[in-house]
C-alpha cells in the first residue's frame, strides 16, 4: 500500500498558478495592502473570475500561502518494503525544499507581513499563513514519520515531538534571524550551506530516533 500525500488542499490550473505568482509577486513588492484590483491588473484578469475562483481576498491570500508552501514537496513512501535509505532520502527531500522555501524572498516577506498584521488585530493574514503554511506541512509530513515508525525504522512515542524535533534541525535559528533581517547571514550564504544543513539535519534526527540508535 502506498503512502500518498496531497502537496496542496485543491489543485490549480496553470491559469490560476499564473494568478498566484502574480499575488506572490505583490506581496514581495509591496508587502502590505494587496488588493483583488492590483492581483487582477498584474495577472491580466479580470476581478470577476479572481471572486469566482477565490471568492474573496481572503480566499486569494489563501490559495497564495497554499501555493507557496505546495513548493515544499512531500515524499511518497510505500509502506511496503520501506528502507532507511528510501526513508532518509525522502527526509532529505523534504528538509531541502523547506530550508528553500522559508529562507526565499517570497517566504520571508508573506512571514513578515503575517506577523505585522497579527500583531496589529488587522486581518487574517497571520492565521492564513500558520494554518495553511507549517500547520498543512506538518499534517502531511507525521504520516511519513509514522510509516518509519510501523516499519520499525524510527523509534518515538510521539509523532509530534519527532516532527518538531526534526523542523527544529532542519530549521534552526535561520528563519528568525532572515526575518529580524540578520545582516551577516545572505540569501547566497543560506543557498550554499543548504545541502550541508540537510545531512546534517537528518543524521542527527536519525542519531535520536534511528531504531539502531535507541535499543
Amino acid at each position: 500500500m502506498s503512502l500518498t500525500i496531497k502537496v496542496n488542499e485543491e489543485t490549480f490550473t496553470p491559469r490560476q498558478q499564473a494568478v498566484l505568482t502574480a499575488a506572490l509577486d505583490l506581496l514581495v513588492e509591496n508587502g502590505d495592502g494587496l488588493t483583488m484590483t492590483a492581483v487582477a491588473r498584474r495577472a491580466s484578469c479580470s476581478k470577476e473570475t479572481l471572486y469566482k475562483w477565490f471568492g474573496d481576498r481572503d480566499g486569494l491570500l489563501t490559495a497564495t500561502v497554499q501555493w507557496q508552501a505546495a513548493k515544499v514537496r512531500m515524499p511518497q513512501v510505500s509502506r511496503t518494503g520501506l528502507t532507511a535509505k528510501t526513508l532518509r532520502l525522502s527526509m532529505e527531500q523534504f528538509a531541502r525544499d523547506l530550508l528553500t522555501v522559508i529562507t526565499g524572498e517570497v517566504s520571508i516577506t508573506l512571514n513578515r507581513t503575517a506577523v505585522t498584521h497579527a500583531a496589529q488585530e488587522k486581518d487574517s493574514l497571520g492565521i492564513i499563513v500558520l494554518e495553511n503554511g507549517p500547520l498543512a506541512i506538518r499534517r502531511r509530513l507525521k504520516p511519513i514519520l509514522e510509516a518509519g515508525r510501523d516499519a520499525r525504522l524510527l523509534r518515538f512515542e510521539s509523532s509530534e515531538d519527532a516532527y518538531r524535533t526534526f523542523f527544529g534541525l532542519v530549521v534552526r535559528d535561520v528563519q528568525i534571524r532572515l526575518l529580524l533581517g540578520d545582516k551577516s547571514l545572505t540569501q547566497s550564504n543560506v543557498t550554499d550551506n543548504i545541502e550541508a544543513d540537510v545531512k546534517a539535519a537528518t543524521d542527527q534526527f536519525f542519531a535520536l530516533y534511528g531504531a539502531k540508535a535507541n535499543p
